[in-house]
């Protein structure tokens, strides 16, 4: 959740390529240690060579439409149990949750750039929310609440209690295991979301939390956990 060369990843890639009809924005992107401000953020010369350069397997996809037919396809895909309806349900909340909390939060212009900017708009002050555990909470709370028959939902951290960390969610079919699933990442293209399986992401390595997510839960309902009482 920081600047550095990773908030700067897809405005290299000549803004990638949009999928027709499906508001889609695939990226094969570049794993890269992030790092605060610093001068390396400006070598824009490395940066491009290393997008020419993605390393193999690794993908991510940007959903800008809550119809988006390619994260349904991808969550539906996880097993022959998973339904249609499920998986249409699942993608028209990441989309619509991102984009009412970004209104509500005033996630400035760039955020979709550079998602850090709007991190330290939080901090000092200036706006309510838009960090990354904020998005994922919110998304968690919704999607448990529609009572899904055929799929699941997973907290998901990486690199926690450092500078670099983000929180997402990862959608599983039920009783699935966390590596198998689809991350839906609100945060980092915000208002947009960012999506790949799990494994695949240029990024991040991700890693499930199952206590976060019961605390994240339990706060929805006013029951919190009592390890974390």
């Amino acid at each position: 959740m920081v600047f550095g060369l990773r908030s700067l990843r897809f405005r290299l890639l000549s803004r990638m390529e949009m999928v027709d009809g499906s508001g889609i924005i695939s990226l094969n992107m570049f794993s890269r240690p992030s790092s605060p401000l610093a001068p390396g953020m400006f070598a824009i010369v490395p940066l491009l060579l290393l997008a020419l350069f993605p390393p193999p397997g690794k993908e991510l996809f940007v959903a800008t439409s809550a119809n988006n037919s390619a994260l349904v396809i991808r969550i539906k895909a996880l097993s022959p149990t998973v339904s249609v309806d499920d998986a249409q349900r699942v993608t028209y909340c990441a989309v619509t949750t991102g984009k009412e909390l970004a209104r509500k939060w005033r996630v400035v212009g760039v955020a979709s750039w550079l998602p850090g900017l709007q991190n330290l708009y939080v901090k000092l002050g200036w706006r309510k929310g838009g960090l990354c555990f904020q998005y994922s909470t919110e998304l968690l709370i919704r999607l448990d609440a529609l009572k899904l028959q055929t799929l699941e939902f997973h907290w998901a951290e990486s690199q926690p209690d450092t500078v670099s960390e983000n929180n997402a969610l990862v959608v599983t079919a039920r009783g699935q295991p966390f590596e198998k699933g689809i991350l839906l990442d609100s945060w980092r293209c915000q208002p947009h979301v960012a999506w790949t399986q799990v494994t695949t992401d240029p990024e991040y390595h991700w890693k499930e939390n199952k206590s976060a997510a019961a605390l994240a839960l339990g706060r929805a309902n006013n029951e919190i956990p009592e390890k974390h009482r």
